[in-house]
């Protein structure tokens, strides 16, 4: 039940995030539907009915998180982190098997990523470990520590495989140090290491991911198969011009040019771009800079080390995914499978976005009155 001072602290919520953050979960439902439409004659895949149910529930989740105490999230962080773990590891012996990839796992025949948790566990848990006080951020073994915890979700996630989700983990973890005060040197010696360390990743990655690496240096590799996705998009996102071709007129879908499976998943900025052209992709985009710039403005009226932290982190992985996925879908980034925050298909990443916006609304709420 929601009482008085529930209401109260739902009063105070940063209303023009929370309309942005609505807007998105519109046009995220519409442009699933959308790229699944072929033509009046044919129906229409039930995805964008799924979208909308987890769109309500993350909405609900939204809310509960936003009254909630962040704070209280921050004493059972070890737990939280512990469980995803224990989750991941739990994908890799009894997961789901979905075109030759292990990330999911069956709960009564609901199907959670646990990938998603562990983003958010972590963020939670960094905030919690890099603003105890007393803490010596100068000291190298705490540095070595937050990579320790970063690193292990993102060597399971590795192996499922999942990269592009694994990825998020460092800019992440990296932003976070540094607003928690830890030295430009040794954040610039940690990003060095990562750097001369990646090439060793080419050994952990099946050959569909080296495949796309391949064509995103050289496009004109294999652009029958490996490329035609990364192909495809760009014509699509190109022939929507600056007022796009109407939504549900997106030829490069309808035809089936851009392949049904991921035209709702990663790659529906291709099909807004198209649908509503330059104007339509600008107005989400800048949905999302009010959506962000919402969680730096809680960022900087937190009323503790904490919030503020997990602000940042909640950030710092909405950027990385929204740049991500735009930047494959025009070719400026190699295609990794990160969707778009709010918009893709996809119940787990819908709901715990939304909770972590929540979280955000919470320590919002809590800002000290001037």
């Amino acid at each position: 039940m929601i009482g008085a001072q529930d209401i109260r602290l739902l009063k105070r919520l940063h209303w023009p995030m929370a309309l942005a953050v609505l807007a998105l979960l519109v046009i995220g439902v519409l442009f699933v539907y959308s790229a699944c439409y072929q033509s009046e004659d044919q129906p229409v895949n039930a995805f964008y009915r799924k979208q909308l149910v987890w769109a309500l529930l993350g909405l609900a989740c939204f809310v509960v998180f936003a009254v909630m105490d962040y704070r209280r999230l921050g004493e059972v962080s070890w737990w939280l982190y512990g469980i995803s773990v224990v989750l991941l590891l739990l994908v890799l012996f009894v997961g789901r098997r979905v075109h030759g990839a292990k990330r999911w796992l069956s709960f009564f025949g609901v199907y959670v990523q646990p990938a998603e948790l562990a983003k958010l566990a972590a963020i939670v848990y960094l905030g919690r470990l890099l603003s105890r006080p007393g803490l010596n951020l100068k000291h190298p073994k705490h540095v070595l520590r937050v990579a320790l915890i970063v690193a292990l979700p993102a060597l399971l996630i590795i192996k499922q495989p999942d990269l592009g989700t694994a990825v998020v983990f460092m800019p992440v973890a990296i932003i976070m140090m540094f607003v928690a005060g830890v030295s430009t040197r040794t954040l610039g010696i940690l990003m060095l290491t990562c750097v001369l360390l990646t090439p060793l990743s080419w050994f952990a990655m099946d050959e569909y991911q080296k495949n796309r690496l391949a064509v995103f240096v050289n496009p004109e590799r294999d652009p029958l198969g490996a490329g035609w996705n990364k192909m495809q998009s760009e014509i699509a996102v190109g022939s929507g011009g600056l007022l796009g071709k109407g939504w549900k007129g997106g030829t490069q879908n309808i035809l089936g040019f851009l392949p049904r499976s991921v035209a709702p998943t990663d790659f529906v900025f291709s099909v807004i771009a198209e649908e509503k052209g330059f104007v339509g992709s600008t107005i989400v985009l800048l949905l999302y800079v009010g959506v962000l710039t919402a969680c730096m403005r809680a960022a900087l009226v937190g009323t503790d080390k904490l919030g503020r932290l997990i602000c940042v982190g909640i950030a710092a992985m909405m950027f990385f995914h929204v740049f991500v996925n735009v930047g494959m879908t025009i070719g400026i980034m190699p295609i990794t499978g990160l969707p778009l925050p709010l918009i893709s298909y996809g119940g787990s990443f819908t709901i715990v976005s939304l909770i972590a916006l929540g979280i955000v609304q919470s320590v919002y709420v809590r800002r000290y009155r001037h």
